[in-house]
């Protein structure tokens, strides 16, 4: 008997789509979008920097859970050849390259007066240049396939209300909707079935030490009322892997909390 194939499986006319996910080594996001990725039936190319060893371990893990190939490539976004390099030991690897997710980013609180030009520049680098670079390698290899492909990179739903402390780098997550319309064009112009869009995660994945006080804050400071888990994110990921009518578009997950600010003003009070 014939097995269904899946949505990511039909989109791209193969039973083995391939996907890379930058920033996939450690246990945060990027690695919670390439396992729903190698769940619903791709091939996946795991990029880490300092993590290469826990990414291996899960590729070792979804080899026989899900039974699909993973492997890992690694390297610093820091520079410019790795992204061209890993695009390419991908396409290699698996001989051909379907999704493309620019997963990695660096994020640490420092005061404004704290900050320091090289800093700014490595924010840049790594959170948005280096993505640019990577799209368009891969958007090379996905104008040449006859079923094109999608990339997808992850913005921050907060570059519409900063926080403070965090001024090198929301610039650079910013810089990131931008980059998405402006590949959907460029490579949408060379290949009609080359799809770019930018998933815009909210309060996710809380790090341990955030306290209890805190996380519960952050929770009613959503219109759901919970933060946000990998999960939400990958599966929004998928969706838009999947849709070959949507390019160009930055998608919120984040609860609603870019519509919505706990201070009672939005709800049972007319302010005018």
């Amino acid at each position: 008997m014939a097995v269904a194939r899946t949505s990511l499986q039909t989109t791209f006319d193969t039973d083995a789509p391939v996907a890379l996910v930058t920033g996939s080594g450690a246990a945060r996001v990027g690695r919670c979008i390439a396992e729903e990725l190698s769940r619903r039936g791709c091939h996946v190319a795991l990029h880490a920097n300092t993590s290469a060893e826990p990414a291996k371990e899960a590729a070792s893990q979804w080899r026989q859970q899900f039974g699909r190939d993973a492997f890992v490539v690694t390297g610093s976004l820091e520079e410019d050849e790795t992204c061209d390099r890993i695009v390419d030991q991908t396409h290699a690897h698996f001989g051909r390259l379907d999704i493309l997710v620019n997963s990695a980013a660096i994020w640490m609180p420092t005061k404004l007066d704290e900050i320091t030009g090289d800093e700014i520049r490595r924010y840049f680098q790594i959170n948005s240049v280096a993505s640019l670079l990577c799209g368009r390698a891969a958007g090379r290899v996905m104008a040449n396939q006859a079923h094109g492909g999608a990339i997808i990179n992850i913005g921050d739903w907060a570059t519409e209300r900063p926080y403070a402390d965090h001024a090198a780098y929301f610039p650079s997550k910013a810089a990131v909707e931008v980059m998405t319309r402006s590949l959907a064009v460029e490579l949408g112009a060379r290949h009609h079935r080359v799809r770019v869009n930018c998933v815009q995660p909210g309060p996710v994945m809380l790090t341990p030490d955030v306290d209890e006080k805190t996380v519960q804050s952050l929770a009613d400071s959503t219109l759901v009322g919970r933060i946000g888990c990998g999960q939400d994110v990958a599966d929004a990921v998928a969706f838009l892997c999947e849709n070959t009518f949507v390019t160009g578009v930055c998608l919120p997950v984040d609860g609603g909390r870019r519509i919505f600010a706990p201070d009672g003003l939005q709800v049972g009070r007319n302010t005018g």
